[in-house]
């Protein structure tokens, strides 16, 4: 659901179907593969030879058969025989060539293992030796802290406890965020100049943006465009005469912190050039919003306006947020008709006639369609240009062409010149004013809650509504979606090992070792300075079903040797130390396989990175604290009686 179901709905489709489609194959097809055909047994000399059945045929047709087989072999003979001297006189050379060279590479081949094993023997060696001195000093100690630990239950318990809600007290200090941010090694810049800037001045504008990125040793080249479309056929927000965008590609190889510098000293450098509104974004891999969106929502567009600049100017103060934009903006130049509807009725017009006459005076109206070859070209019709080019000519504009007695515009309508908004954004069909803004540092968590402070230090006026929106929306939503996803994934272990041990206490004393695993995974990420992300919680998810294997295992060896009739406080000694082995093995190798993603390496390793941490440093904490915790917490709950 949400983030997690972009990322991660693939993979899982795949092994789902993958795993089924097997199951079928191996239920259905390799059985009907398997009886096809009867089959007999006849011996030449010492091997048996398997011959398939077939049908008898009568004997005029087989007559028939060996007819035609005699007469078939007859032209077949000495083509074959030619091919045979061919093959002896022409490729006799290629077959040596070819042993001799099968002979030269088993020969390398040989050499090569044998160099291979002896160096794994002088280095496999030392390394075994060590791992056993490792293991044995581990067990004995391990011994040791378990007998102690089985005499001090309460205190092992409350330790355990102890150290789980010290561990929730680091997740404040963690910082919060929808997906950690990748570095892409290229990223765009808006410029939004004063309204009605002309184009030659924007481009001026971008050409000065794009030597001052080129001067930049770390960026490998820029491209940019000036001016995109106009009001007709394109958003106001990308659109016009005074927009432009510059794209900024840097060298390789790119980290966070390289591009995270590039990017701050744009920002200074491009905070010199007067009367530009500057805008930072990445491009776009799933479907997010700006990183910290606040929505003013109300019916009244003035009170929209300046709650929206007190918001940006407070915003502006902080020096966490960046490019702060509102969709709320001096707009363009336009001329606004106020018309009298009073006026207008008494002199026998109507507004919506009259509006729509006005339109087409200045904007035209198709009469009809001229055919040169095979176009049709429209034939608009309107005042002429002299007419219409000042506020003064509009008034003057007849409205009634057909009347009598003409009326201008002036007469029935007030004609100013005024600035009009850019764009009137609604959700859930109510205005609205979208401040947008990036983050300097910090996790987007930290920004959400820094806005919210500043919003309720603010005084709202009546009618005017405001939150805190953008990707921390949706972080809110996915981590809801994971939080149900992770409880489902525990509940359904749970059922799995209920079902296996017969027992409904068993399996909890396992699943015991899930928050043990929490406690590693909040460690792992706050040593590494991680972030909370829905990558976490996946990983999270991965580790309820890893973490309970050690468990399982153990509890699963004490009930073995308690119906044997041992002791139980015996039975839990003797099983884990039969289990420190498999336990300590199994951890060793996951956390080894994991090791390659936790380090980051490669394009893309933002994103892998909080997951192989999480489930290493779950898994190893786990396994440390299992070994102790859930035998202590297995001797206090099961009251089972064996014959």
């Amino acid at each position: 659901d949400g983030i997690a179901g972009q990322l991660f709905s693939d993979q899982a489709l795949t092994v789902t179907f993958a795993l089924l489609i097997s199951l079928i194959v191996a239920l259905t097809l390799i059985p009907m593969l398997s009886s096809f055909g009867a089959r007999k047994k006849v011996v030449l000399g010492d091997e048996p030879v398997v011959i398939p059945e077939r049908p008898k045929k009568p004997a005029k047709q087989r007559g028939r058969v060996a007819s035609a087989l005699i007469t078939g072999l007859k032209y077949l003979i000495w083509p074959f025989a030619k091919l045979l001297i061919l093959i002896r006189f022409v490729f006799v050379k290629l077959v040596w060539l070819i042993n001799k060279a099968i002979e030269y590479l088993m020969s390398l081949l040989i050499l090569l293992f044998g160099a291979i094993s002896w160096i794994s023997t002088k280095t496999t060696a030392p390394i075994v030796w060590a791992f056993n001195k490792f293991y044995d000093g581990l067990a004995s100690t391990y011994e040791y802290l378990l007998a102690h630990a089985l005499k001090q239950r309460a205190l092992v318990m409350l330790s355990a406890i102890a150290i789980f809600a010290s561990s929730l007290s680091l997740i404040p200090q963690l910082g919060v965020e929808l997906i950690p941010q990748m570095s892409q090694g290229e990223f765009e810049i808006e410029f939004q100049a004063e309204p009605g800037t002309p184009l030659n001045k924007t481009d001026a504008i971008i050409n000065r943006a794009q030597r001052i990125a080129s001067s930049i040793d770390a960026i490998e080249r820029t491209y940019s465009v000036s001016g995109s479309g106009n009001r007709l056929d394109a958003s106001p927000e990308k659109a016009g005469e005074n927009w432009g965008q510059l794209s900024v590609v840097l060298k390789k190889p790119v980290t966070q912190q390289s591009e995270q510098a590039v990017l701050v000293e744009l920002r200074n450098k491009l905070g010199s050039i007067p009367g530009v509104q500057l805008k930072f974004s990445r491009p776009t891999l799933f479907s997010f919003k700006t990183p910290l969106e606040i929505e003013i929502e109300g019916y009244n567009l003035a009170k929209l306006k300046d709650m929206s600049l007190l918001i940006t100017r407070e915003m502006a103060k902080s020096d966490r947020f960046a490019d702060i934009k509102s969709t709320i903006e001096a707009g363009y130049p336009e001329v606004q008709i106020k018309f009298d509807h009073e006026r207008a009725a008494r002199l026998g017009l109507s507004v919506p006639d009259v509006a729509e006459t006005v339109v087409k005076l200045i904007r035209g109206d198709v009469a009809t369609k001229y055919s040169f070859r095979d176009r049709k070209i429209d034939v608009l019709v309107r005042v002429n240009e002299d007419d219409r080019t000042s506020v003064e000519k509009i008034k003057a504009l007849i409205i009634n062409p057909q009347s009598e007695h003409p009326v201008s515009l002036s007469a029935i309508a007030d004609v100013n010149l005024g600035i009009g908004p850019s764009e009137i954004n609604r959700v859930s069909q109510e205005r609205v004013a979208i401040i947008s803004a990036n983050l300097n540092y910090g996790a987007l968590g930290d920004g959400a809650a820094e806005a919210q402070r500043l919003i309720d230090r603010i005084q709202r006026p009546a009618g005017i509504d405001i939150r805190v929106a953008g990707q921390n929306e949706e972080m809110q939503q996915s981590f809801q979606s994971m939080q149900y996803a992770l409880a489902l994934a525990v509940f359904l272990v749970y059922l799995v090992m209920a079902s296996i041990f017969e027992s409904l206490l068993h399996p909890f004393v396992i699943l015991f070792s899930i928050p043990l695993a929490i406690v590693g995974a909040i460690l792992a990420l706050y040593l590494t300075n991680s972030t909370i992300s829905v990558v976490v919680f996946i990983g999270l998810i991965m580790l309820a079903g890893i973490v309970v294997n050690n468990a399982i295992v153990l509890i699963d060896l004490i009930n073995q040797q308690r119906a044997n009739g041992i002791a139980r406080m015996q039975a839990i000694q003797e099983a884990a130390r039969s289990r420190l082995r498999p336990i300590v093995m199994t951890t060793l190798t996951t956390t080894f396989g994991m090791l390659p993603l936790a380090l980051g390496l490669g394009e893309g390793a933002e994103i892998r990175a909080p997951m192989a941490i999480t489930v290493i440093g779950g898994l190893i904490m786990s396994t440390l604290l299992t070994l102790i915790v859930v035998p202590v917490l297995y001797s206090l709950v099961d009251r089972k009686h064996y014959s």
